[in-house]
């Protein structure tokens, strides 16, 4: 671990623009009771998806619907668009990054037609979640309005 980055209040960005939430509140439990680890969930009303952190993608499903971001600090981020969204296939989303591609917080690393979602029955409501909980001390969601690749959705301790 970096040890300048020990004790220091850290951030990720929301992905998307929106309304962040707590995980918790997401309708589909194996996010809402934190599986596969914990976080905020966006509830978007742009498709444009940003990078949260700084790091480098290690995993994009086939489908599009999630990828994978390893922070420079080592943080290992789960970005789901959407919720069982796996089921369309890869229709609606668009990758701009592929695996082993440095990105910073901010770029746009993808594109969900959140219009098309919608009308599948589904919701494109987006969770973004730290699977390594283990790599870090603490963390608090950050409700409210967010700006994707800006805004603050959770704050974090390593």
């Amino acid at each position: 671990m970096l040890n300048f980055l020990k004790g220091k209040q850290l951030e990720i960005a929301a992905p998307l623009t929106g309304k962040v939430i707590p995980v918790t509140e997401v309708p589909d439990p194996v996010f809402a009771e934190k599986v596969l680890g914990d976080g905020i969930a966006v509830d978007p009303t742009e498709g444009a998806v940003y990078s949260p952190v700084d790091g480098t993608i290690f995993q994009i499903a086939h489908t599009f619907h999630a990828m994978g971001i390893e922070s420079d600090d080592g943080l290992e981020i789960l970005v789901h668009l959407g919720i069982d969204t796996v089921k369309l296939e890869g229709k609606g989303f668009q990758s701009f990054v592929e695996v082993g591609q440095k990105v910073k917080k901010g770029d746009k690393i993808m594109e969900m037609d959140i219009g098309f979602i919608r009308e599948q029955g589904l919701s494109p409501m987006s969770p973004c979640i730290i699977t390594n909980l283990d790599a870090i001390k603490s963390m608090t969601a950050c409700p409210g309005p967010a700006e994707g690749g800006r805004t603050a959705a959770i704050t974090y301790k390593k």
